[in-house]
């Protein structure tokens, strides 16, 4: 038998859950990367070298540009340590596009 503290947060749940539908939402669950998994920043650093240096980046980067220029996005909170530093991939032989 469940105890009560479990109904009450099963039940805390789905009140939370009902309160979303009447809001329109809808509960989606997706995987994504691990960003802590092992290789992980690695493979970043890959891809983004392979995109830096294909020879339409700049054209791709001002078209995400102003696909997203009307989006109204709170500014992302980088935290105590700030943003990167800029990716250099000249300092950096491990991750050059292969």
């Amino acid at each position: 038998m469940s105890s009560p503290a479990a109904k009450n947060a099963q039940s805390k749940f789905a009140r939370y859950r009902a309160d979303k539908k009447k809001q329109g939402l809808k509960l989606l669950r997706i995987w994504v990367p691990d960003v802590n998994a092992p290789g992980f920043a690695e493979e970043a650093a890959r891809q983004a070298a392979i995109i830096n240096a294909a020879p339409d980046h700049e054209e791709v980067m001002a078209f995400i540009e102003r696909a997203t220029a009307d989006l109204d996005l709170p500014p992302y909170e980088w935290g105590p340590e700030g943003p990167p530093p800029a990716w250099d991939p000249s300092l950096d032989n491990e991750t050059k596009p292969r």
